[in-house]
Parts: structure tokens; sequence; C-alpha cells
């Protein structure tokens, strides 16, 4: 897992204003690359409009990422490029999109530390996060992992200096612009502020994974 760069606190974010950098990806791909977490949130759901609308032709896949979004199995990417570079995408709506609440007690062995880098006292960590609404911009590194952006860039906290070698699943852990929660036990560098039991990923669930990009997820401390 990877941190990354600035956010905002859940309002509409900038649109991308017609800054959308098309790259041709194979002979049916297409890599839509924009500055910031905010406008891959907008462009994303822009793609998925209009896909639904039926102004796309045929795409096979949508695939959201750090600063980029993936297409896939496009007919005629040539002339749909051009389209897209010409869009001035709209922001995206603070409560657009599924809300997911998660139980959450903040035990994590982190949370003091990340305390002291916001200056708080340790109480505040759930207040605050508790407070934040929180958007799946993408997934990745195992299943059900969602990259959650929605903290303002002075929250932002390091990495570990030294990963731990195994990570509790359901840990929710911090690092640069994004929060996450462990699906699964795995080596890991984040923060770890507390935990949920919550089932991020399961096969036999439809849909599997809790967390989809997209969704606005709010984190509510158990017992308060």
């Amino acid at each position: 897992m990877s941190g990354g760069g600035g956010t905002n606190t859940g309002g509409a974010g900038p649109g991308t204003g017609g800054g959308v950098r098309v790259l041709r990806v194979g002979r049916a791909g297409l890599l839509c690359e924009v500055g910031s977490a905010e406008e891959v949130a907008a462009l994303h759901a822009e793609l998925l409009r209009r896909r639904d609308a039926g102004e796309l032709g045929d795409v096979r896949e949508v695939v959201p990422a750090a600063r980029t979004v993936l297409l896939d199995g496009v007919r005629g990417p040539a002339a749909l490029a051009a389209r897209i570079r010409g869009w001035r995408v709209p922001p995206l709506a603070a409560a657009e999109g599924p809300l997911v609440r998660v139980p959450v007690r903040y035990d994590g062995p982190d949370l003091a530390e990340v305390a002291a880098l916001w200056g708080v006292p340790a109480g505040r960590v759930a207040e605050i996060v508790g407070g934040t609404e929180f958007r799946v911009a993408f997934c990745g590194f195992a299943p059900g992992f969602g990259y959650l952006t929605g903290l303002p860039e002075r929250l932002h906290v390091p990495r570990r200096a030294a990963p731990r070698t195994a990570v509790p699943p359901g840990s929710l852990a911090l690092a640069g612009e994004y929060a996450g929660v462990y699906p699964r036990s795995s080596p890991g560098g984040w923060q770890l502020i507390g935990s949920t039991e919550a089932v991020l990923w399961d096969p036999g669930r439809e849909p599997a994974a809790l967390f989809a990009p997209g969704v606005r997820v709010r984190f509510a401390e158990v017992g308060a």
C-alpha cells in the first residue's frame, strides 16, 4: 500500500475543466490522466454516467487509480480519446454515491503517535475521523482494500519508518492522504489507529467487496 498527496474534506472538488490527458494503451485501451484524487473521482463518475447512457460505445472496463482512469475494451479508441480531451467534467457532489457506515474501535497501536502528529489528545482522533466523510478513490493491494480520501492535507501522516510484518485484519490505518482498512492479515507500513469487525472482502457476498470506487464511507466509533 502507498500514500500520496492532498485531498479535501468531502466537499465538491474541482472538475477537470477539460484538462484530461488521454493516452492510447494497446489496441483497445485509453489511459486518462488528471491532476488530483478529486479529479479522478469526478472523471470516473462522469465516465460511468456516460457509459450507462450509451455515450461511450463499447467500453468493457472503467478502472480508477491514484491519478488516472483506465478504459479497456474500447471500440474506436482514437475517436473516444478526442472526445474526452474536450470534456469539461463537473465536480463530484459531496453526497453523490452510496454510503457505507463502518463501526470502529479506536484501539490501534499508533493512535497516540497519530494524535501527536495532529497536535491533539488521543481522544480527538476518533472525533476527527468520525466527523470526516471519506470516499473510495480506487482499490488495490489486496482484494477488498480501498484507498479512501477525505482527510485535509494538514492531517496527512507519514508511513511508519519500519513496516510491520503482519497487520491484523480489520485494522483502520492512515498513510499520506489515504485511509484504509486491511481486509486480511498482511505486512504493512501504515499507521494503525483502530479496528473493525466489518468484513471487507467476502467471495460469497454480492458484491464481494464492501468498498468500491465512488462509495462514501463513514467510520462510527463503537460505543460512542
